[in-house]
């Protein structure tokens, strides 16, 4: 299994910790040189927070953790493709690279709806790689989503266990 894979994979376990608390399943890790320095996943619901997002919450942490702003050589792994404020977060802080499983055909702002990776006006630029186990990052929102659709008809708020 390539890096991108087993680093999608620690992804993946951010977002399931996510389903596990009621939000929306999406997980993020920021690499530098190799190494994870931080891991994060959706919060928006339990911090009350709309800039919440894994990636967001990712980006910040390695921030904290590297003592930089600038996160030049790092690679953002996420579950689903990038809104564009966290997009644009990685222009700010100008990451090397993201990749990305799911496409997100209603926000995906590096390649679906918008590219703002590669937009001439910005004053930064990074690589995007998508797909990387895409079928997995696509299925933990599949199966939350139904299983919400599936509570909305019963009544409940879809956090219950089986």
């Amino acid at each position: 299994m390539g890096d991108d894979e087993r680093f999608m994979r620690l992804a993946l376990e951010e977002a399931r910790l996510a389903a596990n608390e009621g939000e929306v399943p999406i997980g993020a890790v920021v690499v530098c040189d190799g190494t994870v320095v931080a891991r994060a996943h959706n919060r928006r619901e339990t911090d009350h927070d709309p800039s919440a997002h894994a990636e967001f919450s990712a980006l910040v942490a390695a921030s904290q953790a590297l003592g930089r702003w600038r996160l030049t050589g790092c690679t953002v792994y996420v579950t689903l493709e990038p809104c564009l404020m966290c997009a644009g977060l990685m222009i700010n802080a100008r990451v090397d690279r993201c990749v990305y499983g799911a496409s997100d055909p209603k926000g995906g702002a590096l390649g679906t709806l918008y590219d703002v990776s590669h937009d001439e006006r910005l004053n930064h630029a990074f690589a995007v790689t998508d797909g990387v186990l895409a079928e997995e990052c696509a299925s933990e929102l599949r199966v939350f989503f139904r299983a919400r659709r599936k509570a909305a008809k019963a009544g409940t708020n879809g956090t219950e266990g089986p």
